[in-house]
């Protein structure tokens, strides 16, 4: 049995608690200025931050992104505590890769969360490369079904992959499989990156082939090229996981460059968002759910509370910076360039 897969679930959570500078911290959103109002002519016990998404209800436009699953223990323990959070708060999640789930039968548990969070929205997650790797409709719909999912995560990782010891990388040919994929399902299929961004010219591709949901996934956050690189020590000795550990396309000018395509896709915000005032600068970029995942992994190890206290705390930045903003709901905080000061903004001068 390949013990690969399942064993790097364990060596990839190791390596972010361990090593603090795989979050970049790079705080790209920090260039984007908002207009303060000093009047905003609302109480904010009546601001409203929740959202409807594929149907659902949430409090606010948090997603739980992807971390984790497998036959250990504590992805488990992970899993489980971050359903019961999300169920509570009325929040979305994503599980981790699903890959393991056809080498580790036995990691199935791990996935079935949905007798757990049986009101949230989840997604279910493979890697679009397995697609060049013999996997077909019929392991993307085991994925669903084992979660219980409102959607598949498609994830898009060349770097990572391009890294890894044992990556896949065979990227030819991917968009086509992807679209008949996402015509095949019984749920929509989402395209995300793992941390270096989606370009417009993948989005448009990717529209071309009938995806309508993309989480542009950019850079700024956890560096899977980064983390990669430490596992490669023993192996290959060179360091070009940290030659590559800031390569990408940054989540605010990946929001930036997806605009023009807003009629045709829906747009998820994830890389290096931190706060809940980075997600309502995410909101105003064109998002309709903020993803993020490492800030939940060492709250999701110790207890489901522990989630609680986080999602807690973003939801009330969020919802401060409506109330500031003199915005009372999501609708009027989506994609509403005028709360910006520089909405031709750039991270670089």
């Amino acid at each position: 049995m390949d013990h690969l897969t399942n064993d790097r679930k364990i060596e990839h959570i190791d390596i972010i608690n361990s090593d603090e500078h795989v979050d970049r911290r790079r705080n790209y959103f920090d260039a984007i200025q908002l207009k303060h109002r000093a009047l905003p002519e609302l109480d904010l016990e009546k601001v409203d931050p929740s959202v409807f998404f594929m149907g659902k209800k949430l409090s606010f436009p948090l997603l739980i992104s992807s971390m984790t699953g497998g036959a250990h223990d504590v992805v488990r323990r992970i899993n489980n505590n971050l359903a019961i959070a999300a169920q509570e708060m009325a929040v979305g999640l994503g599980v981790g890769s699903q890959r393991v789930l056809f080498t580790h039968p036995e990691a199935r548990s791990s996935f079935e969360i949905r007798p757990i969070a049986p009101q949230a929205l989840l997604f279910a997650n493979l890697g679009a490369v397995q697609l060049n790797y013999g996997f077909g409709i019929d392991h993307c719909r085991q994925a669903v079904e084992v979660v219980g999912a409102d959607a598949l995560y498609l994830h898009l990782n060349p770097l990572q992959e391009a890294v890894q010891p044992e990556g896949d990388v065979n990227f030819q040919g991917l968009a086509k499989k992807i679209g008949e994929i996402a015509r095949s399902l019984d749920v929509p299929v989402i395209i995300k990156e793992v941390g270096a961004g989606i370009s417009s010219a993948d989005a448009q591709l990717l529209a071309d082939y009938g995806i309508r949901y993309i989480d542009v996934a950019g850079s700024g956050g956890t560096s899977w090229s980064r983390i990669e690189n430490f596992r490669r020590r023993g192996k290959d000795q060179d360091d070009v996981g940290l030659l590559f550990q800031d390569w990408g396309n940054p989540t605010p000018l990946a929001l930036q460059s997806l605009q023009p395509l807003k009629k045709k896709i829906t747009i998820i915000a994830s890389g290096g968002i931190r706060s809940g005032l980075d997600m309502a600068k995410a909101v105003i970029l064109g998002a309709s759910l903020c993803g993020m995942a490492k800030p939940f992994l060492k709250p999701a190890m110790e207890s489901a509370d522990a989630v609680i206290k986080v999602i807690q705390r973003l939801k009330r930045e969020f919802t401060i910076a409506m109330f500031l903003l003199g915005v009372d709901k999501f609708d009027n905080l989506f994609f509403n360039k005028e709360l910006m000061w520089n909405p031709d903004f750039t991270l670089f001068s």
